[in-house]
């Protein structure tokens, strides 16, 4: 049988979000910023990173994982580095801090990196660099998270599910931009099997001795994602440990399992994003450079390609049109919570 299910406005479900978090325990400002980024997702048809992500958000408060009112602080402004401490707060409101100083920093230097330090982190990252690119920059974006992969030829976790994202600005047009795990798939969409009972397909996990597994279930709880493309994926994820965890003076996954001391609650870690201005990269002529890189986009989709993010913008436009598409059962979730 087809699950039921709701059309929300974009006002209604921030509504929604906001009303859960705050009865919940979360202060008016994290409410509303946690509330923004999923429902950004569930806009643009990211399931395993909208509204659903309410449920992780609540348990890691209920277990202490998170402070529900941290007040993040710009900690270390030198040069081309901005460094926020996010004082164990999720990571949105150091974010919003931080990116005003990225952005001047980066059009007065060139390029600037901005550190997000002892963070608890859940969401997507291009909710994130598409901001950035938002203001003519281009965008990297990297995080761990908690020990949920193995490496290639490994059969326990270690590393993170470690997202990369990157965004390149577009006249006109929604920027270009990619947000992948560097697991063979996010962490939420094995979780999302699990809640529907529903088998994971091959190559997405394995069991404690490094089998192929299609048990959520014992992917979660015993055994490790696989990080895709095996051992090239294995060195991304590597690059990402180190230079969005010692590099800016923070966790690597491993870490973070370690500081979660069996809660098994959001992951407590930092993240790193750097961002390039076009005109000082380029040079005066960088408007045809631009050009050129949209002559490019245009040849990627004549062959019948398609771009990264094309059908998170049609999501997006389908759900601005129609509504903002929730699950029943996760939709009854939710009210329950506001009892």
């Amino acid at each position: 049988m087809e699950e039921m299910k709701v059309l929300l406005s974009e006002e209604e479900a921030l509504s929604l979000s906001q009303e859960v978090l705050v009865n919940q325990g979360f202060s008016a400002e994290y409410s509303r910023a946690i509330s923004e980024t999923v429902v950004a997702g569930q806009k643009d048809g990211c399931e395993s990173h909208g509204l659903y992500r309410l449920l992780s958000c609540i348990d890691t408060l209920a277990s202490d994982g998170v402070v529900p009112d941290a007040k993040p602080k710009l900690e270390n402004v030198s040069g081309s580095i901005v460094k926020v401490n996010a004082n164990g707060g999720f990571s949105q409101l150091a974010f919003s801090l931080g990116l005003p100083l990225l952005v001047e920093k980066a059009k007065d230097n060139g390029i600037a990196l901005l550190a997000i330090n002892n963070c608890v982190h859940f969401s997507a990252l291009w909710v994130e660099v598409e901001q950035v690119a938002q203001n003519r920059l281009v965008a990297i974006a990297c995080n761990p998270t908690q020990a949920y992969a193995a490496p290639h030829g490994g059969s326990a976790p270690l590393l993170g599910t470690n997202p990369f994202a990157f965004s390149w600005p577009r006249a006109g047009k929604h920027p270009f931009i990619f947000d992948f795990a560097t697991s063979t798939v996010a962490r939420g969409d094995v979780e999302l099997h699990q809640r529907e009972n529903k088998p994971i397909p091959d190559g997405w996990g394995v069991d404690a001795h490094g089998n192929t597994c299609n048990d959520p279930q014992i992917v979660l709880e015993e055994g490790a994602l696989t990080t895709f493309g095996g051992h090239k994926g294995t060195a991304l994820s590597m690059m990402i440990e180190l230079i969005a965890g010692p590099l800016i003076g923070d966790l690597m996954s491993y870490e973070s399992t370690q500081h979660d001391g069996g809660k098994g609650v959001l992951p407590f870690h930092g993240e790193i994003i750097v961002a390039i201005d076009p005109a000082s990269a380029a040079g005066k002529d960088f408007e045809q450079h631009l050009a050129r890189a949209e002559n490019f986009f245009d040849q990627v989709e004549t062959q019948g390609a398609r771009l990264p993010s094309q059908r998170r913008y049609e999501n997006r436009e389908k759900s601005e049109k129609y509504g903002i598409e929730i699950s029943e059962k996760l939709y009854n979730e939710l009210l329950s919570l506001l009892n």
